[in-house]
């Protein structure tokens, strides 16, 4: 009984934050199916068409869809002599502006990253922390290697995929994860302090009173 208590304990479920967490975690595998693959799909398209391609013939595809649909409706209409009306009338009427009120916090929340990244990107370049300007400077380095083993868009693929897998596995087995990142961050956390203490010049100057 308590090893159960433990592995409910365990895959107790993260707390939902909106639609977007929802998808993510496969809470309702109908939607998150369809967004995941759709997407995938696309992604999958672009990396052996262009832009204009993809848009274009996904735009016949659903164009010969909904032409499709509404002759068909118009036949079966004009056959049973009934008055259904327009197939699409609840989404011709559904409203598709957006609130001035959200896309005025959208703005300032990306305005306040931008801020913040530009931020960040001037203290690593000019070198106010030298530790962190150095690591700042391995990940680019890594990341030219990882540049020459993927292009762009498989990048974007396994981003997207990594989004709707990694946290499922993360709140499966929260526990275990969270306790080997403590542990690599500890590790990390003691070299980092070594070599502040051996590299006087990565320490940032105390302000004077």
């Amino acid at each position: 009984m308590g090893r159960r208590q433990r592995y409910q304990e365990q895959v107790e479920p993260l707390p939902e934050r909106g639609p977007v967490e929802s998808l993510i975690y496969w809470r309702d595998p109908k939607k998150s199916g369809p967004v995941f693959g759709g997407v995938l799909l696309v992604l999958l398209a672009l990396t052996y068409f262009s832009l204009i391609s993809v848009i274009a013939y996904l735009s016949l595809l659903g164009l010969t869809g909904t032409i499709s649909f509404r002759v068909y409706k118009n036949v079966v209409q004009a056959v049973q002599k009934t008055g259904e009306g327009h197939p699409f009338k609840e989404f011709l009427e559904f409203d598709l502006s957006l609130p001035p009120e959200k896309v005025k916090e959208i703005s300032e929340v990306v305005v306040a990253h931008v801020n913040a990244g530009l931020s960040a990107l001037r203290r690593l370049f000019l070198v106010e922390d030298l530790i962190d300007s150095i690591k700042f400077g391995v990940f680019m380095w890594t990341l030219t290697y990882v540049g020459s083993w993927f292009n762009g868009m498989t990048l974007v693929i396994l981003a997207w995929v990594a989004l709707f897998t990694l946290p499922k596995v993360y709140e499966t087995n929260k526990t275990q994860i969270d306790a080997n990142l403590e542990f690599v961050k500890s590790k990390l956390a003691e070299v980092t302090s070594k070599v502040r203490a051996a590299v006087p010049l990565g320490k940032k100057e105390e302000k004077k009173d």
